[in-house]
């Protein structure tokens, strides 16, 4: 393992469900190249899935028991010693995991009625004491410092173009945000530390369709045409993103954009963990890239990054 600053990080890390299904290529690169930066990603014991979408409305606060079990789970995890001394943060991969279990532990940070009325409901579980931070992962590449993480790259990317793609659950509501909302700039930075090249582009946080892709795809047709478009009309070689919906729509659904467009072009999508797993040197059989849908080999095949 290769140490950033003379230290090692051991931090509590929760998966959620598609990350241990049809996301396995997300978890896998990320968390062997979290090794490379000297990150220990110490999986949650008895985690349960994050309920997938925060609740919004005030009503119903039963909707924010999944979550907040979650976060006690963290505490359990100091409290047997199995991450750092005094690592109160939970570290997460998926954007839609990240949004939900940050905005229950807001909702609980600013109303403690609810918080009682929760552990009171869980009266098996210890009480969460409400001191979790909930992160992501590049804010946790943003602390660490992008220029240590360029300093670990063993293979740059030869100026890879590549279109950052934030969504919605990264940046909104900018209260849970882990950047500016009209104005972001943390993937951008990620991606030039393992030596690509940020495309600027105005899609970056346009929704996907998200879950219209069950019950109206063509809906996510259009919407993930017209964002590869503009990524390609900006130019841009590939997309990356954190969200395994987000990715689904982009990269599976493209077999049903070329059915209705058969002028369209396709372009390869990737985890950003993916790519930061081909910079950092990460053993090529933790890629994940026989589980993307558009071939991603054949632009790195292009770039002289892999061998045929």
């Amino acid at each position: 393992m290769s140490v950033i600053n003379n230290k090692k990080i051991k931090i509590s890390y929760f998966p959620g469900c598609t990350l241990k299904t049809t996301a396995k290529n997300l978890e896998i690169s990320a968390i062997e190249s979290a090794k490379k930066l000297g990150i220990e990603m110490v999986e949650l014991s008895k985690w349960n899935c994050c309920g997938v979408v925060a609740s919004l409305t005030s009503d119903d606060l039963m909707k924010h028991l999944a979550p907040v079990r979650n976060l006690i789970r963290v505490q359990e995890m100091q409290k047997n010693k199995l991450v750092d001394e005094g690592e109160n943060r939970l570290l997460t991969l998926c954007s839609m995991c990240f949004n939900t279990l940050k905005l229950s532990n807001k909702r609980i940070h600013e109303n403690n009625e609810d918080l009682i009325s929760l552990n009171n409901f869980m009266y098996l579980e210890e009480d969460y004491e409400g001191e979790v931070e909930v992160i992501h992962f590049f804010e946790l590449i943003k602390e660490i410092g992008f220029e240590k993480v360029k300093e670990q790259a063993k293979t740059t990317l030869k100026d890879l173009k590549i279109a950052p793609y934030y969504g919605c659950m990264l940046l909104r509501p900018k209260e849970v945000g882990l950047d500016d909302a009209e104005s972001p700039n943390i993937m951008e930075n990620f991606i030039e530390s393992i030596g690509g090249t940020a495309i600027e582009w105005e899609a970056k946080s346009r929704c996907c369709g998200s879950y219209h892709t069950v019950n109206n795809k063509h809906i996510v047709i259009n919407l993930a045409k017209s964002i590869i478009e503009n990524a390609r009309k900006n130019g841009a070689e590939t997309i990356i993103t954190t969200c395994p919906l987000c990715a689904f729509n982009l990269d599976s659904r493209q077999k049903d954009i070329i059915e209705e467009f058969p002028d369209f072009v396709p372009m390869p999508i990737f985890y950003f963990s993916q790519l930061m797993a081909l910079a950092l040197g990460v053993e090529e059989k933790y890629f994940g890239f026989d589980d993307n849908y558009i071939d991603p080999k054949k632009i790195l095949e292009e770039k002289g990054l892999l061998s045929n």
